[in-house]
């Protein structure tokens, strides 16, 4: 359950403002940065366009996903082969400006909803009542493809660190480095999140966006002592099978791989899971799309002014 997590509700750590322009003056900052705000605009010509996603107020998309997971190292000492399992389901999805979603994923019988208010971010699982909360963030999912409007503010400030060869597609390399300001808001008294990078590779070719790729570190005391446990997650996704949809050009398909490693004083495991998802319908500008549809589960607004619970 925790890997379906990591990978089906995975949040990005960055309040995406779609109300300010996309577009910036190409010749401010640095040649890094002025490269960086070059490639996003090749990108959003190459999505459909700024008139036709500031059309673009609301979208619903469903999906089918096969989940391939392989767990490994279950301590130092052990030599247990790694256990794999494969794994079908499907997931709906819905969204409305500025930031509010809600998502439903179910894998052979294990559901995982989240979603976002707008004031808060939660998620919820089949295996456990208990609703998590924290700072509203979109949902890593959308930046596979799924909201360009959303990608071109996310990568809108970052830095072209180079080029790289993706699926035989020479790419642009831009970097994204959470502020230490963004960390500290979703840190809580018992976890520190140390660090997020995001990295994006575009085709120098098409604009458009070939791979979406993060990583993020997270300190957490124990109950007993100073000893600290880390949770190294790293997320790769490949983006494939472009189609246009009432002008929006909307990946349809790719693949994820991701590895959550836990490392301590004493204990080291790591897990490993391979996505594969495919979009079934994706449509624009929902009528009747409600506020009430985002609204949390009862469990997360109870919690009030509670700190933030940070998810791995």
């Amino acid at each position: 359950m925790l890997l379906l997590k990591l990978v089906g509700s995975a949040f990005i750590p960055y309040r995406v403002q779609l109300d300010r322009a996309i577009t910036k003056p190409i010749k401010d900052g640095s040649i890094e940065a002025s490269t960086a705000k070059y490639i996003v605009q090749q990108y959003l010509a190459a999505t459909g366009g700024l008139s036709a996603l500031n059309s673009i107020n609301s979208m619903y998309a469903v999906g089918q996903v096969k989940m391939e997971v392989a767990s490994d190292g279950v301590q130092q000492q052990n030599n247990e082969p790694a256990k794999r399992s494969c794994e079908a389901g499907g997931f709906v999805l819905w969204q409305k400006n500025p930031d509010l979603w809600y998502l439903e994923l179910v894998v052979s019988g294990h559901k995982i909803s989240a979603g976002s208010d707008g004031k808060i971010a939660w998620s919820q699982s089949s295996s456990n009542s208990n609703a998590t909360r924290g700072p509203p963030r979109p949902l890593r999912r959308f930046f596979q493809g799924l909201d360009p409007r959303s990608t071109a503010n996310l990568f809108l400030n970052t830095v072209c660190i180079g080029e790289k060869t993706i699926q035989n597609e020479d790419c642009f390399i831009l970097k994204l480095d959470t502020c230490s300001e963004i960390l500290k808001a979703q840190s809580t008294p018992n976890t520190e999140v140390v660090h997020h990078t995001i990295w994006g590779y575009f085709s120098q070719r098409t604009g458009l966006l070939i791979q979406f790729e993060d990583t993020k570190l997270i300190r957490m005391k124990t109950p007993v002592g100073d000893e600290s446990v880390f949770y190294e997650t790293s997320m790769e996704s490949v983006l494939e099978d472009y189609r246009i949809v009432d002008g929006i050009n909307i990946a349809h398909g790719g693949k994820t791989s991701a590895s959550l490693y836990r490392y301590g004083k004493t204990l080291k495991r790591k897990w490993k899971l391979e996505e594969t998802w495919k979009i079934e319908e994706v449509d624009f500008n929902i009528c009747g799309l409600s506020f009430d549809y985002f609204l949390p589960p009862a469990e997360a607004v109870k919690k009030g002014n509670e700190p933030y619970e940070n998810g791995i």
